[in-house]
């Protein structure tokens, strides 16, 4: 046991440098496996523990008095066992506003607003938490509360004073509390709940056109059966639940999104680099095996087994091990909570998040690496049980090396391929490659995986920067100005319509709206296709050109007529029905038998929609011209765009907001580019960290052996500078092979996989932006990286004398 000891401790000794990378290496692979983890199982349930505090709904629903009674409705699911239903509160809809005192983003204009009447607190469903602020029954009078996900997005705090328009007058409320809003605080707000005071809500609002509508929310004690639930309502009300409804995966959606994308990626690429890492413990096992091939002969001649010698192995890189996984652990803690605290912003009630959950599975997952370094340990250092004294005292190596060794000498002089008249430092980077060719493979697999890393990373960040481009396959409108109406009793569209058609600049205008739609089993014409529950989406009416609009499909094309209509691919996918099949859809109380022009995708609702335009209202409906509440404008030149915003916005002040669709795609989306770039940013950094620390370790291997070599090249005049440059060139062109398969995994490969997350979204395909200028760009950090490291290792080149190298 004692010669197992001498000996580890003397390789830990006579190899620092390089048992310090490999710990390195070990420390960064549990780092990135087990932030992984941690930030896949913490945002999953630091949301649902946030949820369950709150009392959180499973659905909002939405009512005016058109289609059902609300307080029938609110009474109906009071008197059902098993749910919880929060008050039936009022609230009228507004459109943006500003913060007084304070530069306002374009984003707040462009923000749709509930402007509740407050009810006292406790609530039963959906309870407020305060972030900021003191916390009290209700808001005091000139005062509201509002959400985190705007506050703190947006840089408002308690004492601010917003400013709101009806259209016929302004108004100021200051913000008294911050408060975590979970059915419309999640990230990329687009909706938000402004709570005012009774007092201040009946003043502002009472004289204003137009009535009422409610919203309550349902918390389920099972959740899974809310659809018997919503079976036995249509049996009692004798209609499907017609207006509008949100469903607890639409509500969870956002939350859950990015911390998912991240993750997933960052647990892939940690399987990545800790095989990676194995792989390099084993090149090195296997080559110290080789190098002291007849040191090891000598000590099993002296009586040392063996098993002892795989010990001394084993023993040397547990302790390695050891000491790297520890710190990674620690570190991982710190990490994660800065990604998950990152995306999970909104639901931040202090100074700091709750501590994260999961130790004990982070404890695992540091001792899976552990054994995982121990397996490959085992594995490769039993080649030192294959050791024979006599044959390794002989020759250096085992004799059928030997006898290969041999055949290799006397076939050089018949090879083809001649180097007899390349330049010197191509002929000593080459010969460097092909005679460390396994060390060549994983300088050449680390680049690939490198380069695609980087790559992907640059990849998404640049295709959501640059969603403008690709805005119709996220299920958005092309369109260059969006419009929203901000008060209809002071707004005519006809007149509207009238003048801005009149306009040279403006191209076309499409007015949109939405509505509730059911479809139910029995009401599905192709029986074969039948839904095995009754399904509730949002219809998209426009009035005008969907393809004008810049909407897209994935397949088929949008409706143009009263009997068609276009389907997301959840609905799609739910119903079992493709393009050309026929269904039937309640749509404000009215039954429409139309046929499926287009299935689309979209993330805003998950694909959980449909479009339609006005024609399909006016066969019930002949007067209908309810939909003055947006529009999408285009110009004959998008130059104009910041002129025609200034013009409306200025023309038709107090009725009407302007605002371009590039600034609301960059306000809407900045949030999800911010939180990419943490953590893409971390996995690049380690991930060039590990390049150079693995070409630097393989390098300074390939150097000690060949230093014979060198020792004789700089006797002959070569010099130490010339031979570390053709010891770089040869990795940096092994590395541009990887660089280049990098390119191809991380542009296609990796985005195939992240497309199984985006499709429980409703994403079915990924809308990439490639600039191959930056592609390429970051390919190349990949060979400077390998570069860097294999010139650092040549250092001792340069350092020590000829003699020196040649006694060695």
């Amino acid at each position: 046991m004692y010669a197992v000891y001498s000996l580890c401790l003397a390789n830990l000794r006579k190899k620092k440098v390089h048992n310090g990378l490999i710990g390195l290496l070990i420390l960064l692979s549990t780092l990135l496996l087990a932030t992984s983890v941690t930030v896949i199982l913490n945002t999953n349930n630091l949301f649902t523990e946030m949820h369950n505090k709150t009392h959180g709904s499973h659905e909002i629903l939405t009512l005016g008095d058109e289609l059902h009674d609300p307080q029938k409705v609110y009474q109906w699911w009071k008197g059902q066992e098993g749910v919880t239903t929060s008050e039936l509160i009022p609230f009228r809809a507004l459109s943006g506003f500003t913060n007084k005192g304070k530069e306002s983003p374009v984003g707040l204009s462009s923000l749709y607003l509930y402007m509740m009447d407050t009810p006292a607190r406790p609530y039963a469903v959906d309870e407020l938490i305060f972030a900021q602020g003191n916390e009290s029954l209700k808001p005091e009078k000139g005062t509201i509360w509002l959400s985190t996900a705007i506050a703190y997005l947006y840089d408002i705090s308690v004492g601010d004073t917003l400013e709101f328009t009806t259209g016929e007058k302004n108004f100021e409320l200051e913000v008294s509390a911050v408060v975590v809003d979970m059915p419309y605080g999640s990230p990329f707000p687009t909706t938000v709940r402004i709570w005012m005071n009774h007092q201040d809500y009946s003043e502002q609002f009472d004289a204003m056109q137009g009535k009422d509508q409610y919203m309550m929310g349902l918390r389920f004690d099972d959740y899974s059966q809310s659809t018997s639930y919503w079976e036995q309502f249509e049996k009692d009300m004798g209609t499907p639940f017609l207006d509008s409804k949100m469903s607890f995966e639409s509500m969870s959606a956002f939350y859950l999104i990015m911390n998912k994308v991240i993750g997933f990626i960052m647990i892939f690429l940690g399987i990545v680099m800790m095989l990676v890492a194995l792989f390099t413990i084993g090149f090195t096992i296997s080559d110290d095996i080789l190098s002291n091939y007849k040191t090891i002969g000598v000590i099993k001649a002296l009586g040392l087994s063996s098993r002892r010698m795989i010990g001394t192995y084993v023993t040397q890189y547990g302790l390695i091990a050891m000491v790297a996984i520890i710190p990674g652990l620690i570190a991982s803690q710190w990490i994660s909570s800065v990604i998950v605290e990152s995306a999970l912003s909104s639901l931040k009630t202090g100074v700091m998040m709750a501590s994260l959950e999961g130790n004990l599975i982070t404890f695992a997952v540091g001792i899976f690496v552990f054994i995982l370094v121990v397996l490959c340990v085992l594995v490769y250092s039993n080649k030192a049980r294959l050791v024979q004294p006599m044959q390794a005292i002989r020759y250096g190596m085992s004799e059928s090396n030997t006898i290969t060794m041999t055949k290799r000498f006397n076939a050089r002089g018949n090879n083809i391929i001649s180097f007899g008249r390349a330049p010197i430092l191509v002929v000593i980077g080459l010969r460097n490659i092909l005679k460390n060719r396994k060390a060549s493979l994983l300088m050449m697999l680390l680049a690939t995986i490198m380069s695609a890393v980087l790559v992907l990373g640059f990849v998404l960040l640049n295709s959501i920067s640059s969603i403008k481009q690709t805005s119709p396959l996220w299920g958005y409108d092309d369109s260059d100005i969006i419009l929203t109406i901000t008060n209809k009793s002071a707004f005519s569209r006809e007149e509207f319509d009238k003048t801005i058609l009149t306009d040279q600049r403006i191209d076309n205008i499409g007015w949109i709206g939405a509505l509730n739609g059911v479809v139910s089993p029995e009401r599905n014409v192709n029986s074969e296709h039948s839904s095995v529950q009754p399904m509730y989406f949002q219809i998209d009416i426009m009035d005008g050109s969907y393809d004008e609009a810049g909407f897209t499909t994935l397949r088929g094309e949008n409706p143009r007529n009263k009997d068609e209509i276009a389907i997301g691919i959840k609905v799609s996918q739910q119903l079992n029905i493709d393009v050309g099949d026929v269904v039937e859809t309640y749509i404000e109380g009215y039954k429409h038998t139309l046929t499926v022009t287009g299935i689309y995708q979209s993330i805003a609702n998950m694909s959980y929609s449909a479009r339609i335009t006005t024609a399909v209202i006016k066969v019930n409906h002949p007067d209908y011209n309810n939909l003055d509440l947006a529009a999408f404008l285009n110009l004959r030149d998008n130059r104009d765009s910041d002129y025609v915003v200034n013009e409306l916005n200025e023309k038709y002040k107090g009725s009407l907001s302007a605002i371009k669709q590039q600034t609301l795609l960059d306000n809407t989306y900045k949030q999800a580019a911010a939180s990419l770039i943490l953590p893409m940013s971390i996995m690049g950094l380690l991930f060039t960290g590990v390049t150079i620390i693995i070409v630097y370790s393989i390098s300074r291997i390939n150097i000690r052996k060949e230093s014979k070599t060198y020792g004789i090249y700089k006797s002959i005049g070569l010099t130490s500078t010339k031979i570390r440059l053709s010891v770089s060139l040869g990795t940096v062109a092994i590395s541009a092979i990887g660089a280049v398969l990098g390119i191809f995994v991380g542009v296609y490969f990796l985005p195939l996989i992240l497309g199984s997350i985006l499709s429980n979204y409703g994403i079915a395909e990924a809308p990439l932006v490639l600039n191959w200028g930056g592609i390429i760009a970051f390919a190349c950090v990949t060979m400077i990286s390998a570069g860097f490291g294999s010139w650092a290792s040549s250092r001792v080149v340069a350092k020590a004398s000829p003699q020196i190298l040649v006694i060695e």
